[in-house]
């Protein structure tokens, strides 16, 4: 028996005065309102109704019963209306996790534009480059840069594509030359990537297909702004997203390297624990994220 259903159900056969009444508004029949009443009186060991053919009325009990009932109920409505409107309103703690160069890139010079819209929000932003288990760490959103997510119970939106290309500096590519092949990378010192999903090869995409590049890195390393420092330093080749290399390449800091080849390109996916549960302040984030990651017009 659902409890709450049947106090509900007890409500509207006393407030209706009939049970046929009732079971109209609740759409049954006045059977299973008089079976489930039944029940409940023999649950509670007392009568909560007189009955006869003509009339009903409440014992002292039902009396007792109904009146804590309707406030119970009264009290039930008043918080899940106030729960309503905080899931419409955007205000509160915004949980958030992203890679630590996407975090230090994109959106740290765009949160500041968030906060102005949406003053009540209090944001919490961890930046972290491997993928954490959200629900068990307590965040709302999840921004997570792969090529493709594995199947889970979390919802994926994806916000936009990224690109990834081979990079070196000026100076390097003057002092060891410019290949001009894939397999010509076999001749460089090439920089790798920890978190790679295949840090032993690079797969390029190029006029003549895929071609997979064998990478023995002589150095290594767990972030993609350091990948990017060192190339600017000169250590060799390495590969960048388009979020962090796009204003160094402007800016002739770096060079792109094998121009008409590609790495396969990644999506920005943000990851919520449900589609239903997402409230107010984080739908108003992922609407202002991909506004913000909009291609110019």
């Amino acid at each position: 028996m659902d409890q709450l259903a049947v106090m509900k159900a007890f409500c509207r056969i006393v407030e209706r005065g009939s049970f046929a009444r009732a079971a109209e508004d609740l759409g049954v029949s006045p059977a299973l309102l008089s079976r489930d009443t039944k029940r409940l009186e023999r649950r509670l060991g007392c009568t909560l109704l007189h009955r006869t053919t003509r009339r009903m009325s409440l014992t002292e009990p039902g009396r007792l019963y109904y009146e804590e009932c309707r406030r119970l109920l009264e009290e039930l409505e008043w918080v899940e209306d106030r729960v309503r409107e905080g899931s419409r309103r955007v205000a509160g703690r915004l949980r958030i996790n992203a890679p630590h160069s996407f975090g230090m890139t994109v959106l740290s010079p765009r949160l500041p534009g968030f906060l102005e819209r949406y003053p009540e929000v209090e944001l919490s932003l961890a930046l972290d480059d491997r993928v954490v288990d959200m629900v068990e760490s307590g965040f709302d959103l999840s921004i997570r840069i792969r090529a493709a997510l594995p199947d889970s119970g979390l919802i994926a939106r994806r916000l936009g594509t990224v690109d990834q290309r081979l990079f070196a500096s000026p100076a390097y590519l003057a002092a060891r030359g410019v290949p001009r092949t894939p397999e010509a990378l076999a001749d460089h010192r090439l920089i790798g990537y920890l978190l790679a999903d295949d840090p032993g090869q690079w797969c390029l995409e190029g006029p003549e297909g895929r071609t997979s590049v064998p990478v023995a890195p002589s150095l290594e390393v767990g972030s993609s702004l350091m990948l990017r420092d060192m190339l600017i330093a000169g250590q060799g080749i390495g590969t960048l997203p388009d979020f962090i290399s796009a204003t160094e390449e402007a800016e002739g800091r770096l060079v792109r390297v094998l121009p008409s080849h590609a790495l396969p390109a990644r999506h920005i996916f943000a990851v919520t624990a449900s589609r239903l549960g997402t409230d107010a302040r984080t739908l108003a984030f992922l609407d202002y994220l991909r506004e913000a990651l909009a291609p110019a017009a």
